[in-house]
């Protein structure tokens, strides 16, 4: 308990997103889909990262969506916005993706026309990468995400195993280790996360590798095998991901 003469300490307040859309409309069916995909848990969703055209014409949001945790057991809880207004008629439209990795949420926006340099993660809402080998791997799945596609995701965001786990199929069928699996572990005490990735020859030894680490089972992430080229291979699209039921 603090004394009376001692400082209360700050309590951070937990941002809340602005979609900027005051007096913009659009057609009843993109209203409807808005409301319903993104604007009816609007109050829940903390912005990790937003970019803003100096025109007003797009924004970019990186969205952690606080619902996730009670929805259907593994949904992702990362939440990919592209807005486009039309200044002159005051209309909107909308893209989105629910994405399990916040760099696969980066990349989905960068592909989209968001400058690489702007949509950075909000350091004081996000958790740090704990070594280099993290960072080094965020930065290709932000910068190079048009050479994978997501087959399968799952996240748990159990405080004694908060785990994410994503299989990633090669478009390129010559690609070495053509299935790959990333997943990210993240400290709960040291609050920070690890991301690794391992290859696979096969989709279902991938989904069997994401299956035993589940159930606390697997063993360490098979190698990547290298490319022959000199090209390093590049990590995923982040198209709109489906996750199979599995228990938690």
């Amino acid at each position: 308990m603090l004394s009376p003469t001692e400082p209360a300490p700050t309590r951070q307040t937990i941002p809340q997103v602005d979609f900027e859309l005051d007096d913009f409309d659009a057609d009843e069916q993109v209203c409807l889909d808005f409301y319903r995909q993104i604007a009816v848990s609007e109050d829940m969703l903390v912005p990790l990262a937003e970019h803003h055209t100096t025109n007003g014409a797009h924004s970019y949001y990186v969205l952690l969506d606080r619902t996730a945790t009670w929805g259907h057991p593994g949904m992702p809880h990362i939440v990919a916005v592209h807005l486009q207004r039309d200044r002159e008629r005051r209309t909107f439209s909308f893209e989105h993706a629910p994405l399990p990795l916040s760099a696969m949420a980066q990349s989905w926006l960068i592909h989209r026309g968001c400058p690489p340099d702007a949509i950075g993660l909000n350091p004081e809402l996000d958790s740090p990468p704990a070594d280099e080998v993290t960072r080094a791997l965020e930065q290709r799945l932000t910068a190079d995400g048009d050479h994978y596609a997501m087959g399968y995701s799952y996240t748990r965001d159990d405080p004694d195993d908060m785990v994410t786990v994503v299989v990633l199929r090669a478009l390129d069928e010559r690609a070495p280790s053509p299935f790959r699996v990333v997943i990210e572990e993240i400290d709960t005490k040291a609050w920070t996360h690890t991301l690794r990735e391992g290859g696979f020859a096969t989709a279902e030894e991938a989904l069997q590798w994401c299956d035993d680490r589940l159930t606390g089972e697997a063993g360490p992430l098979p190698p990547v095998r290298p490319a022959a080229s000199a090209k390093s291979a590049a990590l995923p699209k982040a198209s709109v991901p489906h996750a199979p039921g599995r228990a938690r």
